[in-house]
């Protein structure tokens, strides 16, 4: 099917208010996070933070990826083993608008990294460096498990996560520069622009405010979790 003409696409949101704030956030957690626990010393204070930070932020995006914008609901990209070959054989049909939201191969990204990065917060919780650095919630864990923890958030955890970044960040250079795809623009203006008949995510005043009463209850069960440690 050809594509549709320049004059017949128009600005439709794809990323709410809320996801376009998680996103850039996360990014800047992950990357916080990342730098401070390579400096180590009086900066593991601030590594501790940006996990506890992490913590609220990916339990907010779990409960958005329910009730959410239309593209950022999980819903919306959690696609059968044979939408993923039919896309991947250039196949897809253009009801399905696989390149609206998150696509086949973008959708495995997500989960892939969401799912690392809550083993790594879940990991640092427990963790124990024996040098000055304790997991919040390390005394609840035989030294056994604590060291594994340890070892996983210091060596696997923090190499997969670095490579999952990486790629995608070549994934949003390799779609700019050679598809002439911009990725990022609607990841910071929210629209995208799209035949008519595609549906656009709800981002009004009342999804806004939903999204703001689910961070402050996120941001209240972190700090809860943390506090469990005494």
């Amino acid at each position: 099917m050809p594509a549709p003409a320049a004059s017949d696409l128009r600005p439709v949101r794809v990323w709410d208010l809320p996801t376009r704030l998680f996103h850039w956030a996360l990014a800047l957690t992950v990357l916080g996070s990342f730098v401070s626990g390579e400096i180590g010393g009086n900066a593991m204070e601030w590594h501790l933070r940006f996990g506890v930070t992490a913590l609220g932020l990916l339990a907010f995006r779990i409960l958005w990826g329910l009730v959410g914008g239309r593209w950022s609901r999980f819903a919306s990209f959690v696609y059968a083993p044979g939408t993923l070959l039919r896309y991947l054989r250039g196949r897809a049909r253009a009801d399905e608008h696989l390149d609206v939201g998150h696509s086949p191969t973008g959708a495995l990204s997500v989960f892939a990294l969401l799912g690392l990065l809550a083993l790594q917060v879940g990991t640092g919780l427990f963790a124990d460096d024996e040098i000055a650095t304790v997991g919040p919630l390390n005394r609840f864990v035989s030294n056994a498990v604590a060291h594994a923890a340890t070892e996983w958030h210091e060596d696997w955890g923090s190499k997969l996560i670095l490579g999952l970044v990486l790629l995608h960040v070549a994934m949003v250079l390799y779609y700019l520069l050679r598809k002439k795809i911009d990725l990022l623009r609607p990841m910071i203006g929210g629209d995208k622009l799209l035949p008519a008949e595609v549906p656009a995510s709800r981002d009004g005043a009342g999804m806004r405010m939903l999204a703001l009463v689910l961070a402050l209850a996120c941001a209240a069960l972190a700090v809860w979790v943390v506090r469990l440690g005494g």
